[in-house]
């Protein structure tokens, strides 16, 4: 789309910053990498190059306000500026496959195959992004940085486009989950703050898993191995227990649609002391307590039968977005109304995730997640169609105009 011309170079910069966050850091360092703070501090003088009123704190988060010129409540728009550390993150090399022929993408020692992507088929003709194959591409979440800031400087050279006042923010470290931990919510002056971090073209997420991370540690007791019957307190062998006793149809490689899941992760220790977290997912509140009791029990069945001490501390990350949805229609209403306006067919679908949006839900700002068009977000094979982040941008646009009264 000629009126977002500018997209693709703005994304290129963009992911050119290495930001990948740093979850061993969270609590101690915001945010967490140094590369997220210079990324924040160029949205920011972006932000203040057009024209927007700015705040950048010590909260480590940029918000950014563009006075409307027409009547109308707020409307605010969100995207973390932080890559995930599943896979290399930083020193991300882009290519563009321009004219995409629809077949595989061969990168470096990675292959995006098109019949394990059939979403691929649709862009055919158009242009395809990707990494070198060494990295992560980094659309999680920089294309929604990129599709937030070009539409605000369209507004800002197409000033008899009617908007009311708009509101965009970027935070650091979604991917760590702490994020939020520090978000001037007393700033905010959003009736609704959208968020663009989702993936399929099409795809308007409303509700989201209830988060929890369990931390576990297991002391066990140390002794000679050959003298060790009846004294030794194995806690590597008790923190596997804990992770074989989950169980298996319910982990995330086994559960899709409404199903949750636990997820172990970060085990690390040895005969005297050990520790792991467990991630805890489900859709319900009903499920999600059944769950933690669950880990509760399989904890201290454990603890019994292998004679070691477990302290375990369950701590809630975020919380369903779908109730602040229910009761704040107007949000998706929007939504609904631009896209009939540009004849674009949405689905509208829970994320098995979540995102900055849920903690402002929590503080009853309805906070819709939309597309970005971006595939294999967290992996070497991740992807993004430049077509469907315009679309994208042409959706927000058109939800900033609904919000005008």
């Amino acid at each position: 789309m000629e009126m977002f011309s500018g997209l693709l170079e703005r994304f290129l910069r963009y992911i050119s910053f290495d930001t990948m966050s740093d979850a061993s850091l969270a609590g101690i360092r915001r945010p967490t990498t140094e590369g997220q703070e210079s990324l924040l501090r160029l949205l920011c003088s972006e932000l203040e190059a057009m024209g927007a009123e700015t705040y950048y704190g010590e909260e480590k988060v940029v918000m950014g306000r563009l006075r409307g010129n027409a009547p109308g409540r707020t409307v605010g728009f969100m995207a973390h500026v932080d890559t995930a550390d599943d896979v290399p993150g930083n020193g991300v090399k882009a290519r563009v496959w321009k004219d995409y022929d629809g077949g595989d993408i061969e990168l470096n020692g990675v292959t995006v195959r098109a019949e394990e992507n059939p979403d691929l088929a649709l862009y055919r003709g158009s242009s395809v992004i990707t990494s070198d194959g060494t990295t992560l591409l980094g659309a999680d979440d920089k294309a929604g940085a990129a599709i937030i800031m070009e539409v605000l400087s369209y507004l800002v050279s197409h000033p008899e486009i009617k908007h009311p006042d708009v509101e965009v923010w970027f935070t650091p470290d979604e991917e760590t989950g702490s994020g939020m931990d520090s978000f001037p919510y007393e700033k905010m002056k959003a009736a609704a703050c959208y968020t663009l971090d989702g993936g399929r073209e099409g795809e308007v997420e409303t509700g989201c898993f209830n988060a929890a991370r369990a931390g576990i540690t297991v002391h066990g007791r140390a002794y000679h191995l050959g003298d060790a019957r009846g004294k030794l307190r194995n806690a590597a062998a008790a923190a596997a227990a804990i992770v074989m006793s989950l169980p298996q149809s319910e982990s995330p490689e086994a559960a899709d649609g409404d199903f949750g899941y636990f997820c172990p992760d970060e085990i690390k220790g040895g005969i005297a002391e050990a520790s792991l977290a467990v991630y805890i997912r489900d859709f319900t509140d009903e499920g999600f307590r059944k769950r933690k009791e669950t880990l509760e029990a399989i904890v201290r069945a454990v603890e019994l039968s292998f004679h070691v001490e477990i302290d375990m501390d369950i701590r809630d990350q975020y919380f369903n977005m779908e109730k602040c949805s229910d009761l704040n229609p107007f949000a998706l209403e929007a939504v609904r109304r631009a896209s009939e306006k540009l004849g674009y067919e949405l689905s509208f679908t829970r994320v098995r995730g979540g995102t900055d949006g849920a903690r402002l839900a929590e503080k009853g700002i309805p906070s819709p997640n939309l597309y970005t068009g971006g595939h294999n977000f967290h992996s070497l094979a991740e992807w993004i169609s430049l077509e469907a982040m315009e679309r994208s941008a042409a959706l927000m646009l058109a939800v900033v105009e609904e919000w005008a009264e």
